[in-house]
C-alpha cells in the first residue's frame, strides 16, 4: 500500500471525503524509531471532534484518532471480480428480498418494514434501500414502534463490502445505539458449473412445496407457525429438493409433482434437503441441509446440482446464496463450487 508523495508520508484526506472509500495508516504505538503502524481500508463514515471513523467491508467500524494518522488517501472502489456473473448491489438486494418474503410489510419512504411472526431475521427486518423519507433518528424511532406493536425485536438489515452498499448507514446505526448482531456473506457464481457438478442426482426429488418430511429436516422449523409455509413458498419460482433418509427416491428428472407430500418417503427425516428460487437470470439456493449421519457422501452437492439443473431449464444463468461467516464447512463446500463473495449483510438491533 503506497502512501508516499516524493518520499514523504502524507494525509491526503479531509472531512470532505466522508462517504468515500479510503486507505489510511496510523501510528499504533508510541512515536520514534520503535513506532508500529496499522493500515485500514474502508468507507470513511465520519470525521468529528478529532476522531475518524472507517467502516470496513466486514461491517466492523474502526475509530481512529486524527492525531495518530500518518498517511491517508482516497482509493477506488474494490476491483471487479474476476469470476462469476456481473452483479450490482441494488440488483442482488432486490433478488434476495424476493426470494424470502415476509407475511406483512409496510413502506417507510423507500424503506420496507417486514414482519413474519418472528420467523427468521430476514423476514422480520427493515430493508433500507433508498431514503426513509424521515430524518434517520425519527426513522429509527418509527421502526422500534412498528415492531413493538407486533411484539417483535426491531432489526435493520444492511450491507457492506461492494460498490453502493451501506457503510454510512451502519455507522449511523451505531451512533444511534444499534449494534450488529449477526453477519453473513452473499456469494455469487455462474450457474452452469453448479449444474455440471459430478453428483448422483437420481435420489433427489424436486417438488413445488415442502412436505412434512422436508420440514422435519429443516432446522429453522423447530417452532412451527402459520407464517412458515408462506415465507418458504414465497418467490417467483420455488423448488424444494429432498433426499430420502435411506438415500432412495424418485429421480430429479421425474420429480416435478406440484402437491406437498406427493411421493413422501415415509416417517424417517430426509438425509438432505434444499430450496431454490428462480428469478429471471438468478437462482438462489437456501436451506441446504444434510443430516449429520449422512454427511460426506456428496448429498449437498447432489441437491445443489439437481436444483441448478432445474433452474437452468427455466432460463437462469447466475447463482447466489448466503452463508454465515462462521460456517466453515459450508464456506469450503461453496468455494469448491465456484461461489465468490459479493458483499456481506448484517442485522442491527438496538443495544
Amino acid at each position: 500500500m503506497e502512501f508516499t508523495m516524493g518520499g514523504r508520508l502524507e494525509v491526503r484526506i479531509t472531512p470532505a471525503d466522508v462517504g468515500k472509500r479510503v486507505s489510511v495508516r496510523r501510528r499504533s504505538t508510541g512515536g520514534g524509531s520503535g513506532a508500529e503502524f496499522t493500515d485500514t481500508v474502508g468507507v470513511l463514515t465520519s470525521w468529528n471532534d478529532g476522531v475518524v471513523a472507517i467502516t470496513r467491508k466486514s461491517g466492523e467500524s474502526v475509530r481512529i484518532l486524527e492525531s495518530s494518522l500518518v498517511a491517508g488517501k482516497v482509493v477506488p472502489a474494490a476491483p471487479a471480480r474476476r469470476r462469476g456473473p456481473a452483479a450490482s448491489f441494488p440488483e442482488l438486494a432486490a433478488v434476495t428480498a424476493r426470494a424470502w418474503q415476509p407475511v406483512e410489510s409496510e413502506p417507510l419512504g423507500a424503506w420496507r418494514l417486514r414482519a413474519a411472526g418472528g420467523f427468521t431475521r430476514r423476514a422480520n427486518s427493515v430493508l433500507p434501500l433508498g431514503d426513509p423519507g424521515l430524518p434517520l433518528g425519527e426513522a429509527f424511532e418509527r421502526i422500534e414502534q412498528w415492531y413493538g406493536e407486533r411484539d417483535l425485536p426491531p432489526y435493520i438489515q444492511t450491507a457492506t463490502g461492494a460498490e453502493g452498499t451501506q457503510e454510512t448507514l451502519c455507522a449511523e446505526l451505531e451512533r444511534h445505539g444499534w449494534r450488529r448482531e449477526v453477519s453473513a456473506e452473499v456469494r455469487i457464481a455462474a450457474l452452469a458449473p453448479v449444474g455440471d457438478l459430478d453428483a448422483d442426482v437420481s435420489a433427489v426429488r424436486l417438488t413445488r412445496e415442502p412436505d412434512a418430511a422436508w420440514l422435519s429436516r429443516y432446522q429453522r422449523f423447530s417452532t412451527p407457525g402459520p407464517q412458515v409455509l408462506p415465507v418458504l413458498g414465497s418467490g417467483p419460482s420455488v423448488w424444494f429438493a429432498t433426499v430420502a433418509g435411506g438415500g432412495s427416491g424418485g429421480s430429479a428428472g421425474e420429480a416435478s409433482g406440484e402437491g406437498a407430500g406427493e411421493g413422501s418417503a415415509g416417517d424417517e427425516p430426509p438425509a438432505a434437503i434444499g430450496r431454490c428460487v428462480v428469478d429471471g437470470r438468478w437462482a438462489g439456493f437456501m436451506a441446504v441441509e444434510v443430516a449429520p449421519e449422512h454427511r460426506r457422501r456428496g448429498l449437498a452437492t447432489a441437491v445443489m446440482a439437481a436444483l441448478a439443473r432445474r433452474a437452468l431449464d427455466e432460463g437462469a444463468s447466475a447463482a447466489w446464496l448466503q452463508v454465515e461467516e462462521d460456517n466453515e464447512g459450508a464456506r469450503a463446500l461453496y468455494d469448491g463450487m465456484g461461489f465468490a463473495p459479493h458483499h456481506r449483510y448484517h442485522h442491527f438491533r438496538p443495544a
